[in-house]
């Protein structure tokens, strides 16, 4: 009855139908079709097994099933048309009445509908959740596109070249390793997109591109990288054992050490900033704002603060999606002055937008606040930035960004992900976004879209995924962004007041179903690649990047002005240097610690690591050993 789920946009689905039927048959069917209504509408969504939000809507000729799906605000539509009609071309030869075979209809369905929804209520799989003023979160997990997410790459290699290469990629009687060692050809994706295409035909290898199509070869070239560095998508490293490394770690310039500072944190926290007096604010996402003292001492939640929700639900790789959650914290550059701390959050609500009014689902959206804290209490608040209600969406609040950054002039800077796919080419929308505004909220006149009539005036930068670092170099003066690709593209970006970086018309990953990154033509917009800013660095196999610091201490001197950047599916701590808009030099500092989530400095010079895991969340301190600069 469903088909692909495709809609088609300004066509009747059914019109070939009505064409093909006679004019009683087609009396007969809308007849049909109406039971249709009476017996589903009876029975609900439940029964049906369908999503919760799904409702039978009469309209003229038919009757369509509508219900919303996660990330879409505009609802899916199916025609229960072709159904009636077929059901009366089986019955036909009956001899009954049409009234006769709806009412029996009705009947059957109603009682089917009944049992059905005992049973689901009697096996405890579906009880209804009471209401509250935000809604409840579900997440409807797509199983098959996860499966081939995994799978995908494997498959190619196995069905194509496990032959001569081994299962493991061990090598075999016909072919070399690519497993343990360096590839003759290169081992970066582009490198084995062109040995792959190409073929070695001395060597006994065709060349693929005759029968492979691009989007499959590059497919199996990210699989065979993911497997070689070891960050195939599947793994997420949020449940493997964390144990802090006992001894010094070695570095290019520096032998360090790892030091717990603190733990019983909530496993997934967001962020860390550091005050003046040593103290350390940390948010968890589902639980609110801590302090943690110089000594170590976690404090409970600072009462007051905005509203979150802990009703999140397990995705792929077993980290929790959710609405309404805290993420970034910073201290105003003035803070020893004015007191004042910034939060950014994701508000969430029920029924305030037609999203939430058609799917029955809350939706919540990235607002920024400030406020301050005394006896432990988040006291003074004030919005400096919240977009319009309609913004709003349903989309897992794992996307959202919500990144903080003030500039040395105290402009605020915040991040906004593709809650909304559809509007982070479109100006107008606050979407796929880094916003600029003064430190009380309003909107600086410097800003580049002030004057572009229909636009959001704080937009700074656009085209942006799923931002999820945001720092200003106040040496350079320039502004820098880390952001989340689909399979591989994980991305590096000097921000640049009025570009567009892309998403999702361009990336150098691919689509997790194994499609070129295109905008499939839903966006309406004519980009070339040369309208897009391209990243300074591309992290392809992704590793799953994080937030990081453009370092500026004692501790490290050496690395002054190196961005030292967390990730989290690769746990690895690393640097990078830029010079001239190049990326010049790339070193894991710390490898396969756990999933660092925020990186900040301390007052001495010295770095704290956030890490999320599924035990509880850790703070720990990175400082160098005595007189090790090498």
């Amino acid at each position: 009855m469903f088909g692909s789920g495709r809609r088609t946009a300004g066509k009747d689905p059914t019109g070939s139908l009505r064409a093909m039927a006679k004019p009683s048959l087609r009396k007969e069917a809308i007849v049909l079709d109406a039971c249709f209504a009476v017996a589903l509408g009876s029975m609900g969504p439940k029964a049906l097994g369908l999503p919760s939000e799904a409702r039978i809507t009469p309209q003229r000729r038919t009757t369509v099933l509508v219900f919303a799906l996660p990330g879409r605000t505009d609802p899916m539509r199916f025609s229960l048309y072709p159904v009636a009609w077929c059901l009366r071309l089986v019955v036909r030869s009956a001899s009954a009445p049409c009234w006769l075979v709806g009412v029996l209809l009705i009947v059957l369905l109603v009682a089917s509908g009944s049992a059905a929804g005992v049973a689901a209520d009697e096996d405890g799989e579906d009880k209804h959740l009471p209401e509250t003023n935000a809604g409840t979160y579900s997440m409807k997990r797509d199983v098959e596109g996860e499966t081939f997410i995994l799978e995908a790459g494997a498959k190619l290699y196995s069905d194509n070249c496990a032959v001569c290469h081994g299962e493991r990629l061990e090598g075999a009687a016909l072919g070399p390793p690519l497993m343990g060692g360096e590839l003759v050809y290169g081992a970066s994706t582009d490198e084995l997109v062109a040995s792959i295409s190409n073929g070695f035909l001395k060597r006994g290898m065709p060349a693929w591109s005759d029968t492979m199509s691009a989007e499959q070869i590059k497919t199996l070239a990210i699989w065979i990288v993911e497997t070689r560095e070891g960050l195939l998508y599947s793994d997420f490293n949020f449940t493997d054992e964390l144990i802090l490394p006992a001894g010094t770690i070695r570095t290019q310039a520096y032998d360090l050490k790892i030091d717990l500072l603190t733990t019983g944190i909530d496993p997934l926290p967001y962020s860390l900033a550091l005050l003046p007096d040593g103290q350390v604010l940390v948010t968890e996402k589902m639980n609110g704002l801590r302090l943690i003292t110089p000594g170590g001492e976690l404090s409970a939640p600072i009462q007051g603060t905005p509203e979150v929700y802990d009703d999140g639900q397990i995705g792929l790789g077993g980290v929790e999606e959710g609405l309404g959650w805290l993420l970034d914290v910073a201290p105003h550059p003035r803070y020893l002055e004015n007191g004042w701390i910034y939060l950014a959050y994701t508000e969430r609500c029920m029924s305030c937008n037609e999203a939430s009014r058609v799917s029955g689902r809350p939706v919540s959206m990235v607002k920024l606040v400030r406020g301050r804290i005394e006896n432990a209490r988040w006291v003074d608040e004030q919005v400096i930035w919240q977009p319009p209600l309609e913004s709003y969406s349903a989309s897992s609040d794992m996307i959202a960004g919500g990144r903080i950054a003030f500039d040395p002039d105290g402009y605020v800077f915040v991040s906004v992900g593709y809650k909304s796919g559809d509007g982070i080419q479109d100006l107008a929308s606050p979407h796929g976004k880094i916003h600029r505004f003064r430190d009380d909220g309003r909107v600086p006149e410097d800003n580049p879209f002030v004057d572009v009539p229909g636009a959001s005036r704080s937009a700074w930068t656009y085209g942006h995924r799923t931002p999820q670092g945001l720092e200003f170099d106040a040496r350079t003066r320039r502004l820098w962004g880390t952001e989340h690709g689909p399979r591989g593209g994980d991305e590096v970006n000097l921000l640049l007041p009025g570009r567009n970086y892309g998403w999702p018309l361009f990336s150098k990953g691919q689509n997790y179903d194994g499609t070129v990154v295109n905008g499939d033509g839903r966006h309406g917009t004519e980009v070339s690649l040369g309208d897009i800013e391209q990243p300074v660095v591309d992290l392809t196999p992704s590793v799953a990047i994080s937030a990081f610091v453009v370092y500026e201490g004692n501790d490290f001197a050496a690395w002054r002005g190196d961005l030292l950047v967390g990730s989290l599916k690769a746990a690895d701590l690393i640097r990078l240097r830029i010079e001239d808009g190049q990326l010049v030099e790339r070193e894991i500092l710390i490898e396969n610690l756990a999933r660092i989530r925020d990186v900040e400095i301390g007052l001495a010079g010295e770095l704290y690591l956030l890490l999320e895991h599924a035990s509880g969340g850790q703070v720990v301190r990175v400082s160098a050993v005595s007189n090790s600069l090498h």
